[in-house]
């Protein structure tokens, strides 16, 4: 029997769900906005909010789906997944209580205090920005500032790196956030992996390092990501297996204390010199890290989401073994003063060997269309970092005017800074 499988969510990250599922079962999906991607691989596509949990359950029972696949946060904080689960369709993503891994990120520091989790750094939260500000004065070490609440990945500011302690006391003063978490600033180099979670198992994926910031050399405000990167192994140049090793332990002891736990738990980690640290936990795929693990997996999804629904052990997981590179084309001003709503061009045609998944674009009548967000990304494959680096600048040839890349990421001198900053760190 052919599986129906729902996708909610319109970005890359669902561009890589959809393209992982599509050849092997009836794809349906709902975004906000109408992403031509996803929308030409799925049987049906209808534009609803990512949130509204009455439509998307409505639109579950019109295609008649089987399971269901979240992408969004937002659509998991606004229980997304309970809904559906009531109403019979398999959820692959947490019900709203467990999504408070990610969406409330003094939530996360607490249970990571409460279960014993390794590698959580110290904290203090607050609900008086006065008491904080307080704090930022007390201590005499440098601190990261993270509102507890979602904030797409750009609202953490790290004193002594991107703000002076002024600066930070302004942020939380300016800003409208009810409760913040104010933690050790830790040093290293940050790196993610995700797993697959349901029924006690735990299946994890390569390592994959994110590009945050807007600019080459790693300069400018922080942004979702502005391109990824994985090796053929499964941890990156500057880690050791052990390292490696170590993050996984991390994600299995946050699974055996959430037994309730199904969907894609995504640790963020920061490589210190003393050994991984949790920057966060994320409870669904990451974006741009979707892009640089469907496409090398050898497993296919949908049987890791089948096997979940019906209580059986997931499928041990199998990849191609090649490296890969992401790299987002982003509106220009991207991300503090997008041009949304702009016209935009791109030719499929040019890109090559590599692969082009659209995000957070528009398809009207008259053509695709940029929103606030990252417009679409190309992913690179090969035997080496490097030879996927070049399959991907290559294909960037798609974005035409309006569009910024930043294209450092994943050549090799960057790559070797990583190194060298380990090697350093580490004596």
């Amino acid at each position: 029997m052919t599986e129906t499988v729902l996708l909610v969510g319109g970005g890359g990250r669902e561009h890589a769900i959809a393209r992982a599922l599509a050849e092997d079962c009836t794809l349906c999906a709902c975004a906000g906005n109408r992403n031509p991607g996803i929308a030409s691989l799925a049987s049906q596509f209808e534009t609803l909010p990512e949130t509204d949990a009455d439509a998307i359950v409505e639109f579950a029972g019109e295609v008649d789906a089987d399971l269901a696949v979240i992408g969004p946060e937002a659509a998991l904080e606004a229980g997304v997944a309970n809904a559906l689960d009531d109403a019979g369709v398999y959820t692959f993503g947490p019900g709203a209580e467990a999504a408070r891994i990610e969406t409330d990120k003094a939530f996360q520091r607490r249970f990571m205090r409460e279960h014993g989790i390794t590698g959580c750094p110290e904290f203090e939260t607050f609900d008086d920005v006065d008491a904080a500000c307080a704090y930022i004065d007390a201590v005499d070490h440098d601190l990261a500032v993270k509102p507890a609440g979602l904030t797409g990945g750009k609202g953490v500011k790290v004193i002594g790196d991107q703000v002076t302690r002024g600066e930070a006391k302004q942020y939380l003063r300016d800003s409208e956030y009810d409760r913040v978490v104010l933690e050790e600033r830790l040093v290293g180099e940050e790196f993610t992996v995700q797993a697959f979670v349901a029924n006690g198992d735990v299946r994890v994926t390569p390592a994959i390092q994110d590009h945050k910031r807007a600019y080459e050399g790693d300069e400018g405000p922080n942004t979702g990501g502005m391109g990824s990167y994985s090796d053929t192994t499964p941890e990156l140049p500057f880690m050791t297996r052990d390292d490696y090793d170590d993050a996984v332990s991390i994600l299995e002891e946050v699974a055996e204390a959430l037994p309730e736990y199904k969907g894609v738990l995504y640790g963020q980690f920061m490589l210190t010199a003393d050994g991984p640290k949790v920057v966060e936990f994320n409870a669904r795929f990451g974006d741009p890290e979707a892009m640089n693990t469907l496409p090398v997996l050898e497993t296919p999804f949908l049987g890791v989401l089948t096997a979940a629904r019906d209580g059986r052990p997931l499928p041990e997981l199998s990849t191609t073994g090649e490296a890969t590179v992401c790299k987002y084309a982003v509106p220009d001003g991207y991300p503090t003063d997008p041009s949304a709503g702009a016209r935009i061009e791109v030719d499929e045609s040019t890109v090559g060997d590599a692969l082009l998944f659209y995000a957070s674009v528009d398809e009207r009548e008259d053509g695709l269309y940029t929103t606030t967000s990252r417009s679409f990304a190309v992913v690179g494959l090969g035997e080496s970092i490097a030879e996927a680096e070049r399959s991907a600048e290559a294909g960037l040839s798609a974005a035409g005017e309006g569009l910024r890349v930043r294209h450092d990421v994943g050549k090799p001198d960057l790559v070797q800074r990583r190194i060298d900053h380990m090697d350093q760190l580490r004596g």
